[in-house]
């Protein structure tokens, strides 16, 4: 049994900002994969289903981003798991938005988020890093990440969201390479096919070595002695 974790902010204030893309990952997941419905548990929204050959529960803590270990924790401990079992999907400043990478241990690089997961179950679990971009400047990050995608992120992140949804099943089975290999099939950015080969240029036509026929002369002798004196 494992637990996939999204990070984000309760409520219809946040549901559409950058910082909620961990909420939005797993309801794609729960969408897309056959879960049950969402109901409230361990301070946060729960629903349960399977995964390639494991069940896996979703969870999205609504204690707010800064207290996320709180309900994280509580389920872990439920449901009798180690920090092995869980795997937190989350935004991330340092990636270009679409890119996705795959960690497990370290630091929390300042996320408030992961910062509240390491206070309560330590350090050891898994992450998918989902690149949101970085808006330049450090004092710029907090309204960064607290506002709405643009529109224009509108195709990209949907992909991205079919993509994770599509890799699920694989990252329950441990399976990274395929995991990320289904987001790239659906963001465009899978290995390209090789270009058929060029056809072979047809040959020049050989010139015709035979030399054109002499024009036939039919004059008599006379004629032609005459022409001669001509």
């Amino acid at each position: 049994m494992q637990i996939f974790v999204g990070l984000g902010n309760p409520g219809g204030k946040y549901a559409q900002t950058r910082h909620n893309i961990g909420f939005m990952a797993v309801d794609r997941i729960a969408e897309e994969n056959g879960f049950g419905p969402w109901k409230a548990k361990f301070q946060g929204q729960l629903t349960e289903g399977r995964l390639g050959g494991d069940k896996v529960v979703l969870l999205k803590p609504e204690t707010f981003m800064n207290l996320s270990g709180q309900s994280v924790g509580e389920a872990m401990r439920f449901y009798k798991l180690t920090p092995e079992d869980v795997t937190v999907f989350h935004d991330e400043l340092d990636l270009a938005p679409g890119k996705v990478k795959l960690k497990t241990g370290g630091g929390h690089a300042g996320h408030n988020g992961l910062r509240s997961i390491h206070a309560h179950i330590g350090e050891a679990y898994h992450r998918v890093r989902l690149g949101i971009g970085h808006p330049g400047r450090k004092e710029l990050v907090s309204g960064y990440v607290l506002h709405d995608f643009a529109r224009a992120d509108a195709e990209w992140l949907d992909d991205l969201m079919r993509g994770l949804a599509d890799g699920a099943p694989y990252l329950a089975d441990g399976d990274r390479s395929r995991f990320q290999n289904a987001i790239a099939q659906r963001m465009g950015t899978g290995k390209p096919e090789k270009p058929a080969p060029k056809p072979k240029a047809e040959a020049a036509p050989k010139a015709d070595s035979t030399p054109d026929p002499e024009p036939q002369d039919d004059r008599s002798p006379l004629q032609k002695l005459a022409d001669r004196f001509r």
